[in-house]
């Protein structure tokens, strides 16, 4: 009789991520004053990009020279010295490579270390390595969305990106653009308190305006 309906579910849910980020978010990320903040797989890989109009944004410019321990995303830029747990995340990324079904560019969370880790993969067309939310646990990159879209259209603009977690609830969703309805959504409790990161599989992008917002019990 306590049972909420999918879609009262998912309002209920977008209302508060809606409501979370009309506030002041908690960590902000506009790369205006470099990258140093960031600690990456492989450097040289990546630089501090400037567009036409002056704005600096982090682009991953090549496939990175490192190798996993185990299957999982080659290029990892991840913010140094802080972990979130209850979130709401909120980036423009940009996928500068050519299009093709495994074009991606993916999002990281939960980072324990290099083999334990949640990421968000987005891409052109999902299967059972692509577009969707894997988790890294000492063994090669496993799918644990349980609903998700048939995959994305890049093209060459930048896309928001929203990705909100809660660890108590395991759940993990995940929006393009469109904020009233995710494309993917899973739920697992493995790892609670983490790094997050930016980068691809093996693509190449750009990122800019990374916002985040800490979800307390008091919001």
């Amino acid at each position: 009789m306590y049972a909420l309906s999918v879609s009262t579910f998912l309002l209920a849910h977008n209302s508060f991520a809606d409501k979370i980020t009309v506030q002041t978010p908690d960590f902000i990320e506009d790369f205006e004053n470099g990258i140093s903040n960031w600690e990456m797989t492989d450097s040289k890989a990546w630089a501090l990009s400037t567009d036409d109009k002056g704005n600096k944004m982090l682009c991953l410019e090549s496939s990175s020279n490192y190798e996993p321990a185990v299957r999982s995303p080659r290029s990892i830029a991840l913010l140094k010295d802080v972990e979130f747990e209850d979130f709401v995340l909120e980036v423009e990324a940009k996928q500068t490579g050519r299009e093709y079904g495994h074009r991606d560019l993916c999002f990281f969370l939960g980072y324990q270390d290099p083999t334990h880790f949640y990421y968000v993969h987005i891409a052109s067309k999902a299967d059972e390595h692509a577009h969707s939310i894997f988790i890294v646990n000492g063994a090669p990159r496993v799918s644990i969305a349980k609903e998700r879209t048939k995959g994305v259209e890049w093209g060459n603009n930048f896309h928001k990106i929203r990705i909100v977690r809660r660890v108590k609830d395991g759940t993990i969703e995940v929006y393009f653009d469109d904020l009233s309805k995710p494309i993917m959504k899973a739920e697992d409790k493995t790892f609670s308190k983490g790094r997050i990161g930016l980068g691809s599989f093996d693509d190449t992008g750009c990122f800019d305006n990374l916002k985040i917002w800490i979800i307390s019990s008091e919001k």
